[in-house]
């Protein structure tokens, strides 16, 4: 039984999402909208609404006259980049055992980028939060986040458990919305293969991103490097009007 909350929708799509993920369905055929309604204790305007972010996703298909089905292709798709997702959430979609280590969190002067991003004067402080995410043991995301000073409260601490999002609605009291990216191909510095784990020069991903909160003021600029050996994104494209 779905016990009711605010987000009623997004719990029956996750309650939907794990069956699919573990083959629950005989065939990969999806039961009709009525039956799953009365088994989940939900309407069916609420299993509707859920099999459509579903639909979105990729993960399942309509066939019109036949029903509704697992589309295993969609499935491939492990993160969804238009998404705020914690990085641990996408090691373990990925399928490995997520940790992380804090390598720094100190305030610094922003630079003449992290300033225009953040709507600051270069030389202002920022506190810079940089992580490594690993599996078991094996570095595979450098991240490295930093937000105005001035928005922090007095409580900050370093709390490597928290994702970013988290860390700012309890210590800035700023609810991130939505992130600007850029997703740029990189070679890796010393510094960056050195925390990595791999060679200098080593190719690989990155993620250059200003993060707004529910004002749409700019509260985060942030810069994220994958290991391409070890972390792939995908995506599903559609033809407009598909």
């Amino acid at each position: 039984m779905i016990t009711r909350n605010p987000s009623l929708t997004d719990q029956v799509k996750a309650h939907l999402k794990e069956q699919i993920v573990n083959d629950v369905f005989d065939g990969g055929r999806i039961p009709p909208e009525a039956t799953l309604a009365e088994e989940l204790g939900v309407s069916r305007t609420t299993i509707r609404d859920a099999l459509g972010k579903l639909e979105h996703e990729g993960a399942i298909y309509r066939k019109q006259g036949a029903g509704t089905f697992v589309n295993e292709a969609g499935l491939q798709i492990k993160s969804r980049l238009e998404e705020i997702w914690s990085y641990e959430q996408v090691l373990e979609d990925h399928g490995y055992k997520p940790a992380v280590e804090v390598l720094t969190h100190e305030v610094l002067p922003a630079n003449q980028e992290t300033a225009a991003a953040l709507g600051l004067s270069e030389g202002d402080d920022v506190v810079v939060i940089e992580k490594v995410f690993l599996e078991d043991t094996t570095p595979v995301v450098l991240t490295r986040n930093r937000i105005p000073a001035g928005m922090l409260d007095d409580t900050a601490v370093i709390r490597d458990e928290l994702p970013i999002y988290e860390y700012l609605e309890e210590y800035c009291d700023r609810r991130l919305s939505y992130y600007v990216s850029e997703i740029v191909p990189v070679a890796f510095d010393s510094d960056q293969a050195n925390k990595l784990g791999v060679e200098k020069g080593t190719v690989g991903l990155s993620f250059v991103e200003v993060g707004y909160d529910q004002n749409n003021e700019a509260v985060l600029h942030a810069t994220s490097y994958f290991r391409d050996d070890l972390l792939r994104f995908r995506l599903i494209r559609r033809k407009t009007g598909a």
